[in-house]
């Protein structure tokens, strides 16, 4: 008999109710591959744009989407030599190559997957495996962020924006935000340095009289449209910037010319090296996941609610998804 799991099924590209509670087969365990009891997963601005059908060519219905994971090796494939039945894992699902975490178990294949740090939970961890490896890639791998730097962050309260502030500040940079004044004190507690006021004026002359008309070296763009188009403006000579946005239009970047500016387009390729990179700052206190929001997995169109409108509701952090428990946790208004 066929085992099965409970899995959270998309059934149409649309809306929060386009998701389906149902009971699935478990698939097989390949040679190189784990399955792993899920206890926690996390939403991404990725998961809302595939159930809205921003992807549909790369995501055929019926789908299980999302794309992290965090929980316990139950069984594994003949040839995996790195991890053992029991073992506390976590990592990111490959994207747009099968199913995806919003279900009881998952398959997946070794490589990607990472031991989870000792001292936060399966929920933190969850929170940080897609967003981790993403602002690894942006700030170590592509704009190759140096100490005593400076950095703009956009979005500082997002669930990528609180972890590039901590990442950053750990490389030894000085950290610039962008975000409602509200926010300045847990962003602070975070290891910003300065933040700036999106909703009070130009960020582009705050960060002129931050830097005292040098500019920054690094922008992250976490926005996109406008913001993107600005963000040279705010650089120093020779700067970079990195957007992990997908840009649905061409947008003019004819700004970036008088600065000679690098620009990197992330969409970041997911593996064991960046997340046990990210276990070390972890593990050492430098890097601590923020939930803002936990929701059960049967309510995942209300996760997508939160996140999608996060800043309506005073969102913090991640919205995270408790595969075990139907504890409810949602953001206090600010």
């Amino acid at each position: 008999m066929t085992e099965t799991m409970k899995a959270i099924v998309l059934k149409e590209f649309g809306g929060y109710d386009a998701f389906e509670l149902l009971d699935v087969p478990v698939p097989a365990v390949g040679p190189r591959q784990v399955r792993v009891r899920v206890h926690a997963t996390a939403i991404n601005p990725l998961d809302y744009q595939i159930r809205r059908g921003d992807y549909v060519d790369y995501v055929p219905l019926p789908a299980i989407i999302g794309h992290d994971v965090s929980g316990v090796v139950e069984e594994k494939g003949t040839d995996v030599t790195e991890f053992a039945i029991g073992d506390e894992v976590y990592y990111t699902p490959r994207i747009f190559g099968g199913p995806g975490s919003y279900a009881e178990q998952h398959i997946a294949d070794v490589d990607l997957v990472a031991r989870k740090p000792h001292n936060i939970s399966h929920l933190e961890a969850a929170s940080l495996t897609l967003v981790g490896g993403t602002v690894w890639e942006a700030l170590v791998s592509r704009a190759q962020l140096g100490v005593h730097e400076t950095i703009l962050i956009h979005g500082g309260a997002g669930g990528v924006g609180t972890i590039a502030i901590q990442v950053a500040k750990a490389m030894g940079a000085r950290v610039i935000t962008t975000a409602r004044a509200e926010h300045d004190q847990f962003l602070r507690s975070l290891g910003a340095d300065e933040l700036i006021d999106y909703t009070a004026g130009d960020y582009v002359a705050a960060v002129a009289e931050l830097t005292q008309g040098e500019g920054v070296d690094v922008v992250f763009d976490t926005i996109g449209g406008d913001t993107l188009t600005n963000s040279p403006l705010a650089l120093a000579d020779a700067g970079r910037v990195v957007s992990i946005v997908d840009i649905a239009q061409p947008q003019n970047l004819i700004e970036a010319w008088g600065k000679n500016a690098a620009y990197h387009f992330v969409f970041t390729r997911q593996n064991r090296g960046k997340l046990d990179a990210l276990t070390a700052l972890v593990e050492r206190d430098q890097v601590k996941p923020v939930i803002g929001a936990v929701l059960p997995l049967a309510r995942i169109g209300e996760a997508h609610e939160l996140l999608e409108n996060g800043r309506s509701y005073g969102l913090r952090g991640k919205v995270a998804v408790d595969v075990v428990d139907q504890t409810v946790k949602l953001p206090t208004k600010r």
